[in-house]
């Protein structure tokens, strides 16, 4: 029996993994405007990025380049993206006005939210979605659901 474990060290069950046009300029930007840790970087054809790894916080984020010969395309050559990246950080406020000032775009204020967070999302150069959120109090199930029924009332 192999001792290899099948979750890797410091990796969690699930994992994003983004396509970028840049992958090398999507690890420099996450460096400076998350304040991401570079952890691996795997060169392939013509300088494209065939494997990168970041941490943010506590989680892994791995990237890879464009590839459309295979199907591979990011948000920008897709036109959007379905898909918004949660992050919880220290202090949302902060760290959304850090990340403008690094070149992402506010797409929803930082604001409180019902269900007890600071809560607003931004779009990164690369047509990723993130959101970011400090907890700042406990709501109960029960106040959430009145809050939605006085939103929607």
């Amino acid at each position: 029996m192999s001792n290899v474990k099948t979750i890797p060290d410091g990796m969690h069950s699930v994992t994003p993994h983004l396509i970028c046009a840049g992958a090398a300029d999507a690890i420099e930007f996450y460096k400076k405007a998350f304040n991401a840790v570079e952890l691996s970087r795997i060169a392939g054809p013509n300088g494209k990025l065939m494997h990168g790894s970041i941490r943010i916080g506590d989680s892994t984020v791995m990237l890879v380049d464009e590839f459309p010969d295979y199907g591979s395309v990011g948000p920008k050559t897709l036109k959007g993206s379905a898909v918004v990246i949660h992050l919880y950080v220290e202090d949302a406020d902060a760290f959304a006005a850090h990340a403008v000032a690094a070149g992402a775009k506010i797409t929803m204020p930082v604001a409180e939210m019902f269900w007890g967070d600071r809560y607003g999302q931004l779009e990164d150069p690369f047509g990723h979605r993130w959101s970011v959120a400090t907890h700042v109090r406990d709501v109960t199930p029960e106040e959430m659901q009145q809050a939605v029924a006085k939103m929607c009332g």
